[in-house]
């Protein structure tokens, strides 16, 4: 199933990649998938901690070429 929202925030240092996962998050539906692409090092923290703290599903992460994607189901 293709995700409801696909955000690219590669080349993007934080905090905007998480700022952007939010933005999407807030409009979506509980259920509701994003695709976030972000090639900020910390994102591999600060996605899943976000995640973890505002009730949100962190459902996979996978190494792309450029950056990594991280699919969030809203909680």
């Amino acid at each position: 199933m293709p995700p409801e929202f696909i955000i690219d925030a590669r080349d993007l240092l934080c905090p905007l990649p998480v700022l952007r996962l939010r933005k999407a998050l807030s409009e979506a539906l509980p259920g509701q998938t994003v695709l976030l692409l972000a090639t900020d090092p910390m994102a591999t923290v600060d996605i899943p901690h976000f995640c973890a703290e505002q009730g949100h599903h962190l459902v996979a992460t996978r190494d792309l070429e450029h950056g990594t994607a991280y699919t969030v189901r809203c909680g």
